[in-house]
């Protein structure tokens, strides 16, 4: 999939990409929702609590930024090698929570990255080193990330996992 260019296109990817999502994950009752070892260790429902919790980082590194603040990325405790610790870090922190609680919180976390997505200047997306914290990265692309990239291969990964089950 080529790399969005404006920021409708960001946008449109993300709702496609959340809708096929959503779509698939409406196939699933609660209970394989919350199966363990789907997916390596994690449930359907750890996968959610991972995108969620990426969505909420990329846009408090934005927050930041825009308060003129350059935030520890990805994180204070982990550095972009670390992913694989960080991502078991945030399976830690969900994993007890409710299938409920964990839905209605993908949800608003959803709204509010497109929300703070539809209200980033166009020319700031897609313009490098406007703030520190992307160094030589466009903005956009911590949004794709976080969202139509990140949705994709959430639904590849539970998808295949449905198969293999």
């Amino acid at each position: 999939m080529p790399k969005p260019t404006t920021k409708d296109q960001i946008l449109e990817d993300a709702h496609k990409e959340r809708t096929a999502l959503e779509e698939l994950l409406s196939t699933l009752t609660p209970e394989q929702m919350t199966q363990p070892n789907m997916i390596g260790e994690w449930a359907a429902k750890d996968v959610l609590s991972h995108l969620m919790e990426w969505e909420q980082m990329v846009m408090a590194w934005y927050a930041a930024g825009v308060k003129g603040k350059t935030p520890a990325v990805p994180s204070e405790e982990y550095n972009w090698g670390q992913l694989p610790q960080l991502n078991h870090a945030i399976y830690l922190k969900h994993r007890e929570r409710k299938l409920a609680d964990i839905q209605k919180d993908f949800k608003a976390s959803y709204k509010k990255v497109i929300k703070t997505i539809e209200g980033i200047p166009e020319k700031e997306l897609f313009t490098r080193k406007v703030y520190k914290w992307t160094n030589n990265n466009l903005l956009a692309a911590y949004f794709v990330s976080c969202t139509s990239s990140h949705y994709r291969w959430a639904r590849t990964l539970i998808r295949k996992a449905m198969k293999s089950k």
